[in-house]
């Protein structure tokens, strides 16, 4: 057995939670670090198939008991849950930045609009009421009613390890189902935390379970006969892995992928405006954000000369540094293979002909020197044929596109094979309509640089940036996490029988 997770610098192993204990049985394991620091600070348990098993058997034996408690009783622990994060805030989020490195109010942000979802769930009675039809035929009545799947289980990414699971595991616990949460192995710790949060709220043992691991551990719940939805956020190759595999082992899966979301500036806009909005979506959280703004298409040259001319002292002047300390606006990425990985990116903006106005490669923090860090990068002229404006890049990388006017800006955003979010900044109400209504892309800011949904409405893109039927959270979560049923019911008089029909019913 291994305690719920100190928040202790030193090294100290990360298990399992599976069926209300804090488990520490793999063999295998794998170091977590501080990005910062470059240090480590843990040791992530590798769950084996066995162990996988293990948490859903404990989901499947709690799933009778929990599908049956009244949706209120779900709703109030759901309430207990949410009072117990604000409690915690501070804590969680000190966790978040020591194991990913995003700065401390970023962290807390994460949390924030995770709470928005539990708050949602706690209006679960309301979410799960059916229709009812009274008289659809001479003694007849007809209504819907909304079910829970059994054990469902969640995947999700490093960069947001309280947000993105807790887009799953409170909708669909609230719904009635049970959960098994394999969190990232590189920031798994505030995933532990959360589950004991759930206990102590008063959730029964079992409902909520996690798994840390890597491939095994996801192919070991994509292949579990027991488990009956999958809910993924991470790369398009993966998303395209797990959806292809989890619906082969026939499970409803809905699987995030990846993005390269454009924001249109128009030459009537505001190029200070549209400038800070591009700084704190480009570079907030280093660019490890699914809706981080990575490519500006500038309407204009004139537009572009000015935005440029605007961002490079602003992209120069970042202050970056460990996500602790006060007034840090980026922290580092999140290991050294994926900083090295964004740097070849920049190496082969430059070889293809790109300007690189601010060059981020190579920036070291006094105090972090072997720290994950890089300083913010700005490319201009940059082409569709640029491997950097094809790719999903996923760190602080900014990429200015030249159109000349708005029908090309709207044809690069459409043919760009990820579809997950874009914006348009502009003065004039007939464009911004036109590009809502007419651009191929899944969430659209107006004069909103990175357009996340509030919980009550559903998170997801389009193409390549979704597999599956259903976005996340929201209205979209009930119909995921839940299937219907209609019933048609007569009640028969005492009287004699009325004969046999062979003709097909109607009303």
């Amino acid at each position: 057995m291994s305690a719920q997770p100190s928040e202790r610098n030193a090294p100290q192993p990360i298990g399992h939670y599976i069926n209300g204990e804090y488990r520490n049985i793999s063999s295998a394991s794998v170091p977590s670090f501080n990005p910062a620091s470059g240090t480590i600070t843990g040791a992530v348990a590798l769950a084996t198939a066995a162990e996988v098993d293990l948490a859903v058997q404990a989901a499947q034996a709690a799933f009778p008991d929990w599908s049956q408690t009244p949706p209120l009783k779900r709703a109030r622990v759901m309430f207990r849950f949410k009072e117990l994060i604000e409690r915690d805030l501070d804590q969680l989020a000190a966790v978040i930045t020591r194991e990913h490195g995003k700065v401390l109010s970023d962290a807390k942000g994460e949390l924030v609009r995770g709470l928005e979802v539990v708050e949602y769930a706690c209006g679960i009675p309301e979410l799960l009421k059916g229709d009812y039809t009274e008289q659809i035929a001479n003694g007849l009545d007809a209504w819907t009613m909304r079910q829970p799947l059994g054990v469902c289980a969640g995947i999700t990414p490093f960069n947001f390890p309280a947000m993105v699971p807790m887009w799953m595991f409170p909708m669909a616990i609230a719904c009635g189902n049970t959960f098994v949460l394999k969190p990232s192995e590189r920031d798994p710790s505030v995933s532990l935390m959360l589950a004991g949060l759930l206990k102590e709220a008063g959730l029964p043992d079992g409902v909520f379970n996690v798994v840390q691991g890597d491939k095994v551990a996801v192919d070991a719940l994509l292949d579990h006969p027991e488990v009956r939805a999958i809910s993924f956020v991470g790369s398009t190759p993966i998303a395209q892995y797990i959806y292809a595999r989890g619906t082969v082992s026939g499970k409803r899966v809905q699987a995030l992928g990846g993005a390269k979301n454009h924001m249109i500036v128009m030459p009537d806009a505001n190029i200070e405006k549209a400038a800070d909005a591009l700084i704190g979506a480009g570079y907030g959280a280093a660019g490890e954000r699914c809706m981080a703004i990575s490519v500006a298409v500038a309407v204009g040259d004139a537009t572009a000369d000015a935005l440029v001319e605007k961002l490079a002292p602003m992209v120069r002047a970042l202050r970056i540094g460990d996500g602790m300390g006060d007034k840090v606006e980026m922290g580092p990425v999140i290991t050294a293979q994926h900083r090295d990985k964004i740097t070849g990116y920049i190496d082969d903006g430059v070889a293809a002909g790109a300007s690189l106005v601010v060059d981020g490669r190579g920036h070291r923090v006094a105090g972090c020197e072997q720290g994950f860090f890089l300083g913010g990068s700005l490319f201009d002229r940059v082409t569709p044929a640029m491997r950097i404006y094809q790719e999903e890049i996923f760190g602080p990388v900014l990429c200015v596109v030249r159109a000349p006017d708005f029908a090309t800006a709207l044809k690069l955003t459409d043919e760009h094979p990820y579809g997950n979010g874009t914006a348009i900044f502009t003065r004039d109400g007939h464009v911004a309509r036109e590009f809502a209504h007419r651009v191929q892309v899944g969430m659209i800011g107006i004069n909103v640089p990175i357009p996340v949904p509030m919980a009550f409405h559903s998170f997801g893109g389009w193409k390549k940036s979704l597999m599956g039927d259903h976005h996340a959270h929201g209205p979209e979560a009930v119909r995921f996490y839940t299937r219907q049923k209609a019933v048609t019911q007569r009640w028969l008089s005492s009287e004699g029988s009325q004969g046999a029909e062979f003709a097909m019913p109607t009303h």
